[in-house]
C-alpha cells in the first residue's frame, strides 16, 4: 500500500522513529510504460526539484527512495557523471521526484524539502548526504543522524521535530506517490524516464547515455 496518514503519524514521532526495524516494502501494482511524456513531465502536488537548463532537449526524472539501496549506489556512483556530463553542460534538465517506500525514507524526503525549501542545488545537497549516511540513519541511529543533518544544515532541534511531523508536506509526499504508481506506473525504485520513456532499476552511465546521445542529435 502507499504511504498512509495513519501509518506515519502512528509510527514517526521522534521516538518511536528511533525504534523502528526495517519496514515492508509497499504492495504496489505493476506496468511497463507511463501514459505519455505529458503524464511525466507535469509536478503534482510537490513542486520540482530540477537541476540543469530549463530549455535542455532531454528530461532525466528519477523516482527513488531515501532507504533504496540501488538508489544510493545510483548516487554514488552513476550521477556525478550525468551531471558532469551532460547536466552542467546544459544538455540535460534533471528533476528528482520522491517515492518512499517505508516510513523512515518519508521521513527522510521531509527533511530534505524542510532545509532545502525552493533551492534545489540546496536539496540534491542534502538528498547526497542522506544517501551517503544511508546506512547509520536507516539501519541504526535514525532520529539522532536526521536531527544532526538537520542541525548542520541550519535547523533547529524544534524545527527538526515540526518538519517531521508535518502533516500537510506527508500529504503531498503520499499524494505524489500514488499519482506516480497508478498514472504512471512506477513500482520501484529506482525509476527514471528519459522524455517520457521509462527505464526501470540500477541503470549504467553508458546505458543513459545510448538514450540520452540520440535525442541530442534529433
Amino acid at each position: 500500500m502507499i504511504i498512509t496518514r495513519r501509518a506515519f503519524t502512528t509510527a514517526l514521532s521522534l521516538t518511536a522513529l528511533a525504534a523502528l526495524a526495517g519496514l515492508s516494502p509497499l504492495r504496489l501494482i505493476t506496468g511497463a510504460f507511463a501514459q505519455s511524456a505529458t503524464d511525466v513531465a507535469k509536478p503534482q502536488s510537490l513542486p520540482d526539484m530540477v537541476l540543469g537548463s530549463q530549455d535542455a532537449k532531454v528530461t532525466i526524472t528519477e523516482y527513488a527512495s531515501m532507504t533504496c539501496p540501488h538508489c544510493a549506489n545510483f548516487n554514488a556512483t552513476v550521477f556525478p557523471k550525468l551531471k558532469s556530463t551532460y547536466i552542467d553542460s546544459g544538455k540535460v534538465r534533471y528533476v528528482f521526484r520522491e517515492f518512499p517506500l517505508d516510513i523512515k525514507a518519508a521521513a527522510g524526503s521531509m527533511l530534505a524539502r524542510c532545509i532545502a525549501k525552493d533551492d534545489a542545488p540546496k536539496f540534491y545537497a542534502v538528498i547526497d548526504l542522506l544517501f551517503r549516511q544511508q546506512e547509520d540513519w536507516v539501519m541504526k541511529n535514525t532520529t539522532e543522524t536526521l536531527t544532526r543533518i538537520g542541525k548542520q544544515a541550519g535547523l533547529s532541534q524544534q524545527q527538526v521535530e515540526e518538519c517531521l511531523k508535518d502533516q500537510k508536506l506527508l500529504d503531498k509526499i503520499a499524494a505524489d506517490q500514488k499519482y506516480a504508481n497508478e498514472v504512471l506506473k512506477v513500482n520501484s525504485t529506482p525509476t527514471f524516464f528519459i522524455n517520457g520513456e521509462m527505464l526501470k532499476g540500477e541503470t549504467s552511465f553508458e546505458e543513459f547515455s545510448k538514450k540520452i546521445d540520440p535525442l541530442l542529435k534529433s
